[in-house]
Formats: C-alpha cells, sequence, structure tokens
C-alpha cells in the first residue's frame, strides 16, 4: 500500500460542496446522461496544459532549496541520523525518495502562481503537508497517544531549519550567501 500511494503527488483534505453545489451535482446527474455530458466545459486544453507543465519544469531551485526538501525528507525516517525523537517512536515509515522529486515539482507551481521566477524554501514549506502525510506511516503508539502525520510534519518544519542544511553549511556557499 505505501508504494502505491507513494505515486500520488498530493493528499488534498477536500471537503463537502455546499447545499446548492451538491443540489446541482444531484440535479445533473440524476437526469439525462448527455445533457449532463454537454453541461461540462474544460478549463484547459491538453495543449495548455503540457505548456503549464513545461513553464513549471523550467523555473529554477537552487541547490539549498532542493537539499531543503531532501532535510524534510529524511528526517521523516525513523532510522536516519537527523531524525528528531519523536520521528524515531511515532514513524515506522518515513518518505522516500519520490518525496523529495514532487516536493521540488509541487514548490516550482506554487513559486508560478506567486508571481515568483524561481523556488524559495518557503515554497518548499507550503508544501510539505500535501506531499509529506501519506507517504509518512505512523507507529501504533502514534495511533494510541494521538499523533497524526500533519503533527509530525509540523514538528518537522519547525526542527528543520532551511539556513542549516549541510550544503548550506559549505564556507564558500555561506559567503555567497551572506553578501
Amino acid at each position: 500500500p505505501e508504494a502505491q500511494q507513494d505515486r500520488f503527488m498530493f493528499k488534498v483534505f477536500v471537503g463537502y460542496p455546499s447545499y446548492e453545489e451538491e443540489l446541482r451535482i444531484a440535479e445533473l446527474t440524476l437526469g439525462d446522461v448527455a445533457v449532463a455530458v454537454d453541461s461540462i466545459k474544460p478549463a484547459l486544453g491538453a495543449d495548455e496544459v503540457l505548456d503549464l507543465q513545461r513553464i513549471v519544469q523550467r523555473v529554477p531551485a537552487a541547490r539549498q532549496v532542493v537539499a531543503h526538501a531532501l532535510d524534510l525528507v529524511r528526517a521523516s525516517r525513523p532510522d536516519e541520523a537527523s531524525a528528531p525523537e519523536a520521528v524515531r517512536r511515532m514513524i515506522r515509515w518515513g518518505a522516500g525518495p519520490r518525496a523529495v522529486q514532487f516536493m521540488v515539482a509541487a514548490a516550482k507551481a506554487r513559486a508560478i502562481l506567486h508571481g515568483q521566477y524561481h523556488v524559495s524554501a518557503e515554497d518548499v514549506r507550503a508544501v510539505a503537508h500535501p506531499v509529506l502525510r501519506h507517504r509518512i506511516v505512523t507507529s501504533y503508539a502514534a495511533e494510541a497517544e494521538g499523533y497524526t502525520t500533519d503533527r509530525i510534519i509540523d514538528e518537522l518544519l519547525n526542527r528543520i531549519d532551511p539556513n542549516q542544511s549541510p550544503i548550506t553549511q559549505d564556507a564558500r556557499l555561506r559567503k555567497v550567501l551572506e553578501s
């Protein structure tokens, strides 16, 4: 099951539709199917979707930003040296390599949506919950204590400083970042 869940980029919580929205859904689906299908209008065409994907792929992500995503992912693994004590006790299985790929890809899309031309650590942190929540498997102890994956991700975000990654500790890079 973990491998199957890992194929999805996000786990997003979607609430129920409003009364009016749900009434409209019922009306559209309980009548003539041909009328319901005819009422569907695409938001974007296939070419537009492909163009948007190409734009997002071209957004630059600095090495230290990718390293921050990697630090968050690796800290979610209970056998990792950088894992906080809570992770060691509360997680059975941490996020795998796809999590870094999806986190950076999602951060690129977020950057574009926010009018930025490059990815920041803040973009990575903003997409951490939907990217990680289905990739982390909690232990029985976590469930018994009411620890959710979102709570563990919050703890990781609070503990992992984007400026303290091993890559940012390189003296040459620190000199550039501080200038």
